[in-house]
């Protein structure tokens, strides 16, 4: 066998070819990361936008840089012993059954590897589950399939603020089956949002600590949207909490996460983060009292003056 080489044949693995591969695949994995919505072809992880999403995108990353220092060291000594020791070339196996030594190691390493990755996601669940300094509340309320928000607090001020948040109208249409309209063709400033847009999206504003009260009102929903950085189950008769505290404005789009019956694919969810002044100004708008009732016809009021005039004097009569 010639160095450098594996088999008879000489076939050639050189470190350079290795270090290209080992680029290409990070290029796909992190590639997709500068966005915060997921994009088409992304491996990894969203980075997100909020406090929190940092956690699980780093947690991501650590454990599978350990699977893959671990798969590289286990399935090269597998392959150095498979090609270099192999009987063709006059290995002699060696006598001896076990090495304490090398068996303490392997069995330590591995825990502390462990405990390691345990500490980690811990430390996140106990960030993750949090709630307390909120600033404003939400309740979300998934159904079959649609989603509901109530704005129950903000700053300390309860607020009577909800509404429904369904499939938008266009992407509505074009689902139906011999629609004949183009998918390609549902877009929402020039992005292409084909079961992805909603007619009413979520607004809250940045830089605020927003406290989500999740549950269900017929079946098992998931409220998911990425860049937040998590997704909760939304389940009839449970209130689950979570929290986010966004840092850049935009539109962050996700979908139910669980499969709720037919239309679940038609379930998608748009979260639209402003800034705290354009919330307060919407939020205005949003609680602005209905209009009061048109006043009764010009016609409508003689006529009623002549009748009441009419029967006063049939009784005078």
């Amino acid at each position: 066998m010639r160095a450098g080489g594996i088999g008879k044949h000489g076939i050639r693995f050189r470190a350079k070819h290795a270090v290209g591969a080992l680029g290409l695949m990070a290029l796909g994995l992190f590639g997709g990361t500068v966005q915060a919505n997921p994009q088409p072809g992304q491996l990894n992880l969203t980075p997100g936008v909020t406090t929190y999403s940092h956690v699980p995108y780093m947690l991501n990353n650590v454990a599978l840089g350990v699977c893959v220092v671990i798969g590289i060291l286990v399935f090269g000594a597998m392959f150095i012993a498979m090609f270099r020791f192999r009987k063709s070339r006059g290995a002699v196996p060696e006598k001896w059954s076990h090495n304490t030594t090398v068996e303490i190691i392997w069995t330590v390493i591995p825990v502390i590897i462990l405990i390691t990755l345990a500490w980690l996601a811990t430390d996140g669940l106990r960030q993750f589950s949090d709630t307390t300094g909120s600033q404003m509340t939400v309740k979300v309320t998934g159904y079959q399939w649609k989603w509901r928000y109530d704005y129950v607090d903000y700053q300390g001020k309860p607020l009577h603020v909800d509404f429904m948040s369904r499939l938008d109208d266009q992407s509505n249409a074009t689902r139906q089956l011999n629609s004949g309209l183009d998918p390609w063709a549902v877009k929402s400033d020039g992005e292409q949002t084909y079961l992805l847009n909603v007619d009413h999206p979520l607004v809250v504003p940045i830089h605020t600590k927003i406290r989500f009260v999740i549950t269900a009102d017929d079946v098992i929903h998931s409220w998911f949207v990425p860049a937040l950085g998590w997704k909760m189950d939304a389940i009839p008769g449970v209130i689950n909490a979570a929290w986010t505290n966004i840092n850049e404005p935009g539109i962050y789009r996700g979908q139910c996460a669980e499969l709720c019956g037919q239309d679940h694919g038609f379930m998608p969810i748009v979260v639209k983060a402003v800034s705290q002044e354009d919330f307060a100004k919407w939020l205005a708008a949003q609680q602005k009292p209905a209009a009061a009732p048109a006043p009764a016809s010009t016609a409508a009021a003689p006529a009623q003056a002549t009748a009441q005039v009419a029967a006063a004097h049939a009784t005078q009569g």
